[in-house]
Parts: structure tokens; C-alpha cells; sequence
């Protein structure tokens, strides 16, 4: 996927819309800063979310991260290669590494997403 074409979050969520279908992962930056992966939780199939709420973790063996839905839908497909490889997560972040699909109730939620250029000077600002 290119990574110009994608829509992203200030929570490390990256978006590929496909029709009503978002495809969700987590960005290079969030992958970066994840080593030794221990476990990985994602969300049920069929579950509903609303943008913005916890729906899975990754945890290494020395912090627990929550993932988050970029917007609202229901979850269609889980990406449950990640259970038992860890390193899809970290080595192919946008790409093999994807972690959910959603139907979205409105595409126009990812619209309102950032674009490449906002996520990178977001992540600046992160970026000790």
C-alpha cells in the first residue's frame, strides 16, 4: 500500500479505503516503537465500534499498547495470521501486518482523517 494514499490517526492507526470496507493497521512509527511482542488481542468479528474506542492490544514484554478504531463500523475480518506472527506486525506494518477490516457506517468519517504530510508533523512532535 502506498503510504500517500492511506488516511491516518493521532493514535498511529493507518486507513485504506476500499468502498465501505477500511482496512486498519498500525503505522511504521507505532511499529517502530515496538519491540519483543508477547501477545497480540485483536477485536471479535461482528463487533460494532465507534471511532475512537479500544478495540485490541499489543503487548511487549515491557508495555501494553491499546489500538484504537479510526472510525465507526462493524469489524468484518481479523487479521489472525498476527497470533501467531508477531513479526508481520512489526516488519510489514502497512501491508501483511494489517490488523482489521471494518465496514464503516460513513466513509466520509475517513475523509476527515490526516493525510501523510499531518501524520508525519504530528509524529515529529512525538519523536523524542
Amino acid at each position: 500500500m502506498d503510504p500517500a494514499n492511506l488516511k491516518y490517526t493521532k493514535t498511529h492507526e493507518w486507513v485504506a479505503l476500499d468502498g465501505d470496507i477500511a482496512t486498519v493497521g498500525i503505522t511504521e512509527f507505532a511499529a517502530g516503537q515496538l519491540t519483543d511482542l508477547s501477545y497480540i488481542e485483536l477485536p471479535d468479528v461482528g463487533r460494532k465500534l465507534s471511532a475512537g474506542e479500544d478495540c485490541g492490544v499489543v503487548e511487549t514484554v515491557k508495555a501494553a499498547s491499546d489500538l484504537y478504531a479510526p472510525v465507526a463500523g462493524e469489524v468484518t475480518e481479523v487479521n489472525s495470521t498476527l497470533e501467531e506472527d508477531y513479526d508481520l506486525l512489526t516488519n510489514e506494518p502497512v501491508g501483511d501486518g494489517w490488523i482489521m477490516k471494518l465496514k464503516v457506517d460513513d466513509a466520509a468519517d475517513v475523509e476527515s482523517l490526516l493525510d501523510l504530510q499531518a501524520y508525519q508533523a504530528h509524529c515529529e512532535t512525538e519523536d523524542h
